[in-house]
């Protein structure tokens, strides 16, 4: 059953098309990856379905309902959140009282916001530091925080964009494994990511955006093998790798960051 839909969206600044007819859906319970160059339109579908642009055209349903043109928050309260590729805590504010926020404005209500708000430190390994302030968090933990104070709302779905982006190779699959974690526990999740190897693990599907139209879409071993998707972002060496696993040679190009895909998305 699908969640999460986007019907004929398109998305125009002007005369530049960010999104141009897109369609997609995400089903309940399910993980998918949205890929593609800088500039294709990934992060303006997000913003397009999370009520932060209101399409040109198309139309977004969640849990069967139009939801098109709703206000960010109301989204929210419905029970889809999106993170952000910059995270931007309540710097004045303590962990614990950033995911209150989430717990007390975002989502359903609960009787102890508080209690919610710790439950979601703890489960992204932060609730020792519950009483310390932004400031004294790497940038790892900072974006631990940003998934707990979307978790503090008790959502349906959860947009990550670029969560792994400027982490190490350590943090990266600290929050690999916890993305893995939050969907095994029952939540849907849709992610943008350049950092492949993260995205390729944990994605039961994969769509990939190119100058605003979806150009593919299939499983993530698919999709490493898609000559439309290699030529359009993944490069060369995606090619060579997918050839080498096929004859047992090599992993699979999910090891490593796509070619110039480093920087944040620019749409």
């Amino acid at each position: 059953m699908a969640i999460l839909e986007g019907e004929h969206l398109t998305k125009r600044f002007g005369g530049v098309v960010a999104i141009d007819d897109v369609s997609f859906s995400v089903d309940e319970g399910e993980t998918v990856g949205l890929i593609g160059p800088n500039g294709a339109g990934k992060s303006t579908l997000f913003r397009v379905v999370s009520g932060v642009h209101e399409p040109t055209e198309g139309t977004v349903r969640f849990m069967g309902d139009d939801i098109t043109g709703a206000e960010p928050y109301d989204i929210c309260h419905r029970g889809l959140v999106k993170t952000h590729q910059i995270v931007r805590p309540f710097g004045n504010l303590t962990l614990l009282e950033n995911a209150t926020v989430g717990a007390e404005f975002g989502g359903r209500k609960h009787d102890d916001p508080e209690e919610r708000a710790y439950e979601a430190l703890e489960f992204v390994d932060l609730v020792e530091r519950a009483h310390d302030e932004p400031d004294n968090l790497s940038v790892g933990e900072l974006k631990r925080l940003e998934i707990a104070r979307v978790l503090a709302t008790d959502p349906k779905i959860l947009l990550f964009d670029e969560v792994a982006g400027g982490l190490d190779p350590e943090e990266t699959e600290e929050i690999v494994d916890l993305i893995g974690d939050i969907n095994e526990r029952g939540q849907t999740v849709f992610l943008i990511d350049h950092v492949m190897r993260a995205l390729m693990k944990v994605s039961h599907r994969v769509m990939v955006l190119d100058r605003g139209k979806l150009i593919a879409e299939g499983t993530p071993a698919e999709i490493q093998s898609n000559e439309q998707v290699i030529d359009a972002y993944l490069g060369e060496s995606a090619r060579s790798d997918s050839d080498s696993a096929s004859n047992g040679t090599s992993d699979s190009s999910a090891g490593s960051e796509s070619s110039g895909s480093a920087r944040s998305d620019a749409d």
